[in-house]
């Protein structure tokens, strides 16, 4: 959920569904065809990953951030960004999604914490079988097991860092937030 940026969620759920399946289909449709040359094999993983990931993604995002799909699509794509920005929301109306928003946005970060170890199991296959590519293999197989364990531990590296500081923006969003509905209360 960290990873969708708020023009996903300015529509309903096939659009965010379309949002975050048609990235993950092209992305490993890229990899057949490096690693195959098979234009259809790359077709038939966008057609197969695209609604899977893509309606799991919106179901994850809707179960996270239930309160999201009260809001006009609008609203809840101008509330996403002012929190991942850490900008002041601006109108009291919008500050409780704000905050609610936020608090998905941790429960997600504690899922995929939950989730880590998956990666690094997942890194350390790559590296085996890109050794195994790269004596028994062929050349464009070792390429792509290589790019694999390159992206594998690009996230390992990388994802943690960016995640934080993507909460330290959320995070000063959501104090905003706070004390905009605070003020914006009566007798607050």
């Amino acid at each position: 959920m960290d990873l969708v940026p708020g023009w996903v969620w300015q529509g309903g759920p096939v659009r965010r569904a379309l949002g975050v399946g048609l990235g993950v289909g092209f992305f490993f449709g890229a990899f057949v065809v490096v690693e195959s040359g098979s234009w259809v094999g790359a077709a038939v993983v966008v057609v197969v990953l695209t609604p899977l990931y893509g309606v799991r993604g919106a179901r994850r995002m809707s179960r996270l951030w239930p309160d999201g799909s009260h809001l006009e699509p609008a609203d809840r794509a101008r509330v996403v960004r002012a929190a991942r920005r850490g900008e002041v929301i601006g109108d009291g109306r919008l500050a409780p999604a704000v905050v609610r928003y936020a608090e998905a946005l941790r429960r997600a970060r504690e899922q995929d914490r939950l989730r880590w170890w998956v990666l690094v199991l997942v890194g350390a296959v790559a590296v085996a079988l890109a050794g195994y590519d790269t004596v028994a293999g062929a050349a464009r197989e070792a390429l792509v097991s290589w790019l694999v364990v390159v992206l594998v531990a690009a996230e390992l590296a990388w994802s943690p860092r960016r995640r934080d500081r993507l909460m330290s923006r959320v995070e000063r969003a959501e104090a905003a937030a706070r004390v905009l509905r605070r003020r914006d209360t009566p007798g607050g």
